[in-house]
């Protein structure tokens, strides 16, 4: 029997509890709820009002994974939705997942959570912007920690606050709080920061994604700004071998960075951080922290 739980109220009912999702940790659907649970004070305000996209792996990480925008069937009706029109549906529309229930429901499909640089009711008006460092093998995360400390020095420069999480996978994602600004603006910008990192660190960075070019070095993705795009989102699961999880670090351990294992966080790593340092991420969602974007002079109109 599918046992039936009340979340604030809402009755859900969740599905194969026993289930091993990750069949090298051994950890399980039940774990993987409770881990969400436990982090959504800080990972919520991360997630409203921002649609989501889901990587669903119901099956556990070592069968199918697949995207999903759509509301899935069966979306229950309180859980609320925004408008994402898209080219091929005008209508399309999103979970947007604004409180604990949601997020318990949507952790019940076994999910990773990846979300727009905007919010609802002002799509393609970013209010954050965001770099995706990619380290291409022989180069690690402790690679990306060097790149990352030159963006914040250049970001910082220009008035910006720079906040660092790992990807949960390889890298590091740098996300900066900006007053609302056309994600086409933000995207340029990123753009013209990347080639310029590449271009004062050119035995370490690139920004273009062609594989030929980035064996050894650190690939600045700025293109997930573009207003199409997500990321995913701080404190999200990722579907890797282990439950690693996107997590906000603190600029001194971006710092100290040597070895990669340095910076691989468990579930059960993150529920402890949170317990001892707070939601490092938290001063993302200051509007008095928010800034607007500088000019670059290689961006494009």
């Amino acid at each position: 029997m599918t046992p039936i739980t009340e979340v604030e109220g809402r009755r859900l009912a969740l599905s194969n509890l026993d289930k091993v999702l990750y069949p090298e940790s051994g950890y399980t659907k039940a774990e993987v709820v409770h881990y969400y649970a436990v982090v959504a004070d800080a990972m919520l305000p991360h997630l409203r009002d921002r649609p989501v996209s889901f990587l669903r792996y119901p099956d556990g990480v070592e069968s199918q994974r697949f995207f999903s925008k759509n509301p899935p069937p069966g979306t229950p009706a309180w859980v609320k939705t925004a408008r994402v029109p898209r080219s091929e549906d005008e209508r399309a529309e999103q979970v947007l997942v604004q409180d604990l229930p949601t997020l318990v429901w949507a952790a019940n499909l076994v999910v990773e959570f990846h979300v727009h640089q905007w919010r609802a009711g002002a799509p393609a008006v970013a209010d954050r912007l965001v770099l995706d460092l990619d380290p291409g093998p022989p180069a690690t995360v402790v690679e990306c920690c060097a790149a990352a400390l030159w963006l914040r020095e250049r970001l910082t420069a220009e008035g910006l606050h720079v906040y660092a999480k790992t990807s949960g996978s390889k890298g590091l994602h740098l996300s900066v709080p900006l007053e609302p600004t056309p994600s086409a603006e933000v995207s340029a910008y990123a753009k013209a920061l990347a080639r310029e990192a590449e271009r004062e660190l050119p035995a370490l960075v690139v920004h273009r994604m062609a594989k030929a070019l980035r064996p050894g070095k650190v690939f600045v993705d700025h293109s997930q700004n573009a207003a199409a795009k997500t990321t995913a989102a701080p404190y999200t699961l990722r579907a890797r071998p282990l439950p690693t999880v996107s997590a906000p670090v603190d600029w001194a351990e971006v710092e100290a960075c040597r070895d990669p294992a340095e910076l691989v966080f468990l579930a059960d790593d993150v529920t402890a951080r949170l317990s001892r340092d707070g939601d490092l991420f938290a001063p993302l969602s200051d509007p008095g922290l928010a800034r607007p974007l500088p000019r670059h002079p290689d961006a494009a109109p």
